[in-house]
């Protein structure tokens, strides 16, 4: 059996531990028509001016707890070793499609471009992960998922519980039914897979039809990705990471489950963390070690990877994005 890294392993023993409490306490039953459902409906009521039978009909007799749903978030992706989360994600298909899918949308991926500062391939690379360019969406209505999430799955009750607020906000401001949008097994919806906290705070109406369509407007699915990490405070122009060569035992000092950059780029240095393009030696910087198949895989990750993971929080997932990214950008004619 292949040995995890130190630096996995702080990070996945909570993961681990979460899977295991939803495994025995909370797997499968449905919660029904709790208290907690009646007091979420009283609240909205009250707070947002909805109509409490109307949304206790939605939520207790239509909304439906998925026993699927417990197990799937349980189980993330973003558990596995590197060199198992990156084989997901760097394959050919994924390049060449993502390559047909620069070529298709280049006019509104440059308007992006010079709106938000966030390159093509970046925006093109978080969509090819997302939803393989929008094909994949899922398949759980939303209202489902978060109604699950948020009475059946007690670790994290009060965040799903925050997003189906949003949700029934942002259906009411959209002006669609909160029983037909579809998506992931943790209510992220429309081709960037945005959350509804997200849909409402980031989503734009990049293609100027007075609404902001997640699901059938790809002009604005990309737009409102620009538009994210934008907000995020993407650098233009600076690099995501870059390869590290330790010239002795990585220090433990340098390994943290933080994912901002702590660290500057001289500290490294001074601590025997070498890399071949000259960087600001005051630049923020962090040390990142990836389970490769080959063994350890050191990287020196920026301000920009940092802004990645806010899409998703998971040096994993920057990282197949990045490197996606770099894949595409070599791959385009």
């Amino acid at each position: 059996m292949k040995k995890l890294h130190p630096t996995l392993l702080r990070w996945l023993l909570p993961c681990m531990a979460l899977a295991m409490a939803g495994c025995t306490s909370f797997a499968a039953e449905d919660p029904g028509d709790t208290d907690a459902l009646r007091a979420f409906t009283e609240s909205m009521a009250e707070r947002h001016g909805m109509d409490a039978e109307q949304l206790t009909r939605l939520l207790v007799d239509d909304a439906r707890h998925q026993s699927d749903i417990i197990d799937a978030i349980t189980r993330p992706a973003e558990a596995l070793p590197w060199y198992r989360y990156r084989a997901i994600f760097l394959t050919e298909a994924r390049v060449n499609e993502g390559v047909a899918f620069m070529n298709t949308h280049a006019e509104i991926l440059e308007a992006v471009q010079q709106e938000y500062g966030v390159p093509p391939a970046i925006v093109t690379a978080i969509i090819g992960v997302e939803t393989f360019y929008g094909r994949y969406r899922g398949q759980h209505r939303v209202i489902d998922a978060l109604r699950t999430l948020g009475f059946g799955y007690p670790p994290r009750e009060a965040f799903f519980r925050r997003e189906l607020e949003a949700f029934l906000l942002l259906a009411q401001e959209e002006g669609f039914d909160p029983r037909e949008p579809r998506g992931s097994y943790a209510g992220a919806m429309g081709v960037p897979q945005f959350i509804s906290s997200s849909y409402r705070a980031y989503a734009v109406d990049f293609d100027g039809d007075g609404r902001r369509d997640l699901f059938n407007s790809m002009a604005d699915a990309i737009g409102s990705v620009g538009h994210y990490f934008a907000q995020h405070r993407w650098r233009a122009g600076e690099p995501v990471a870059i390869p590290a060569r330790p010239d002795r035992p990585v220090d433990e000092a340098l390994l943290s489950a933080d994912l901002r950059p702590r660290h500057t780029v001289a500290e490294l240095q001074a601590a025997g963390v070498n890399f071949d393009q000259p960087l600001d030696p005051g630049a923020g910087a962090r040390l990142l070690v990836l389970d490769a198949d080959g063994g350890d895989e050191h990287w020196v990750t920026l301000h920009n990877f940092y802004v990645i993971t806010r899409y998703n929080h998971s040096p994993l997932y920057a990282m197949a994005v990045y490197q996606l990214a770099q894949a595409l950008e070599a791959s385009d004619p």
